[in-house]
C-alpha cells in the first residue's frame, strides 16, 4: 500500500482513495478537487467524484464548498483569476 499525500500526488489520470472510517478521505477529495480546479484548470463540469451513500455525496458537496471558500478567504486578492475560478465552482457546484 502506498502513502497518499495530497499535495505531492500526481493529477494525471485516476486517484482512488480507498480507507477506513475517519482516516481523511474526505480532506484529500476536496483538496484535489481544488488542486484539479487550479493547477490543471479543469472546469467543475469536468472532475467525478463518485461517493457510495447520499449522505456521503452531500457530506462531500458541503465540505468542498467550504474548501472553496477557505481557499478563496486565504488568497491575495489581487489574484482576480484564481479567485475567478474558485467562485464560478462555489456558484456553479451542485
Amino acid at each position: 500500500m502506498i502513502n497518499f499525500n495530497v499535495e505531492t500526488c500526481t493529477l494525471d489520470g485516476v486517484n482512488l482513495i480507498e480507507a477506513s472510517a475517519g482516516t481523511g478521505k474526505t480532506h484529500n477529495i476536496s483538496k484535489l478537487f481544488i488542486r484539479l480546479l487550479l493547477e490543471k484548470k479543469l472546469l467543475i463540469e469536468n472532475i467525478l467524484v463518485v461517493t457510495f451513500t447520499e449522505a456521503a455525496t452531500e457530506e462531500l458537496r458541503a465540505r468542498i464548498r467550504n474548501e472553496l471558500k477557505d481557499t478563496i478567504k486565504s488568497l491575495n486578492p489581487e489574484n482576480k483569476e484564481t479567485h475567478g475560478i474558485l467562485e464560478y465552482a462555489i456558484n456553479n457546484f451542485d
